[in-house]
């Protein structure tokens, strides 16, 4: 072929296939630097996490760069938002090989107690619990693997120092498990070890959870009112619906409000239409602090959030507030809101512990979301809300519980008798 014939097809191209129309192959390395710098200046939590964040930009920026589709970008960045070990921090998408939210997407819940991987809790009527998981069973692998060994390989790059906080992330993370592959656990009661795959009758249970309504209520015995609260604190129709359950209630001696069902938290909102139910006077609730703003700065800025009255009528007789560790952000926010009011005597386990108060952000080019905690929350008496610790404080693995159905309600029920 001639040089003539060769330009003329060349132009023949371009004519065809303009430059202009040629989709310009993504620089997923930008991506991920706005994810870093974004976290960089606004995560609230820095001063109590063992993360080396400069040396995520330096182990995950070379990989971002040479990632050729957005999927690989998300599991990058899933990867590095794990060096901060912080359940409050989520992209807000996921693939099938991501791992589930916690405490959403848990079932169980686990810690280390004396170099062992403990059952804490379990969550009643889901695949754990299903499968016969209870407290106090000691887990000895997870898919195959020695559970020290699992937890170790879990551990970010980036870390620091290895404490028992990151230990129980990865452990939870283990745990909650990937859309992709069922959760086999060793576990060990006393001297007996089993093998239990929790997901095979049914798959994980935390996927199809869903509720008919967005609150139950009851008068138990004694006249004593219950209202329960279904995962529905990002609902303001919980409102209304919370209001015509309390007027129902109204005559009752005493009211249980049972947040043991709040994993994925909600807003402030509903929060305040809730605790303005119980209060004759505008008070505060909760403290505000804004760390980014002192980094920059050099001043501290924080702030008291009130709850005002409201309502057609003010319910004055005593009330106890249920937790769990699925009474999650903004479920903890009510429970720690409704102490400091002095309006509820709060009993179970401990919650959740998330951090503070999350927003929202989105990278520029692949339009990935994420959201991170950029506000601590405190207790107005100084106490972090991720450390608030109930009135009354139930173990699950008191053998005093055993054969019991509900040792949170039946503590709860005693603390209104007393």
């Amino acid at each position: 072929m001639t040089l003539k014939k060769i330009t003329a097809f060349s132009l023949l191209l371009l004519l065809l296939f303009p430059l202009t129309s040629l989709k310009p192959i993504p620089n997923y390395g930008s991506d991920f630097l706005e994810f870093w710098t974004d976290v960089h200046d606004n995560y609230a939590y820095f001063d109590k996490k063992h993360c080396d964040w400069d040396k995520v930009k330096t182990v995950y920026l070379p990989l971002a760069e040479k990632a050729h589709t957005e999927n690989e970008l998300i599991t990058l960045m899933e990867q590095a938002l794990e060096e901060l070990y912080d359940n409050h921090f989520s992209l807000n998408t996921n693939l099938k090989s991501s791992t589930r939210l916690a405490p959403t997407g848990l079932d169980l819940w686990a810690e280390w107690v004396d170099g062992k991987a403990v059952v804490t809790e379990v969550r009643k009527g889901f695949s754990a619990d299903k499968v016969g998981i209870r407290c106090g069973m000691e887990i000895s692998s997870i898919n195959g693997i020695p559970v020290e060994e699992a937890v170790k390989k879990r551990i970010g790059k980036c870390i620091t120092n290895t404490d028992t906080e990151v230990k129980n992330y990865a452990l939870r993370q283990l745990l909650a498990g990937t859309y992709l592959q069922e959760r086999v656990l060793g576990v060990k009661q006393g001297d007996k070890t089993n093998t239990v795959n929790l997901d095979k009758a049914a798959g994980n249970l935390t996927d199809k959870q869903q509720h008919a309504t967005l609150l139950d209520s009851r008068i138990l015995d004694q006249n004593i009112g219950y209202i329960r609260v279904n995962n529905s604190l990002g609902e303001t129709d919980l409102i209304p619906l919370f209001d015509k359950a309390l007027e129902q209630l109204r005559n009752t001696t005493a009211l249980v409000i049972d947040l043991r069902d709040t994993p994925s938290g909600g807003n402030s909102i509903v929060a305040r239409g809730i605790m303005s139910r119980f209060i004759q006077t505008e008070m505060p609730y909760q403290k505000h602090v804004l760390p980014n703003e002192e980094k920059l700065s050099g001043i501290k800025r924080s702030w008291l959030e009130l709850v005002s009255p409201r309502g057609p009528f003010t319910y004055v007789k005593p009330v106890v507030i249920l937790v769990d560790h699925w009474t999650g952000s903004m479920g903890e926010g009510i429970t720690v809101g409704f102490d400091a009011l002095g309006r509820a005597t709060t009993v179970g386990t401990r919650m959740a512990g998330l951090n503070g108060a999350i927003n929202g952000f989105s990278t520029t080019q692949a339009k990935i979301p994420y959201s991170f905690p950029t506000e601590q929350l405190y207790h107005i008496n100084g106490t972090a809300r991720e450390q608030y610790t109930p009135t009354k404080l139930v173990d699950l693995n008191n053998t005093s519980y055993n054969g019991m159905d509900d040792p949170i309600l039946t503590e709860g029920l005693k603390a209104i008798k007393h």
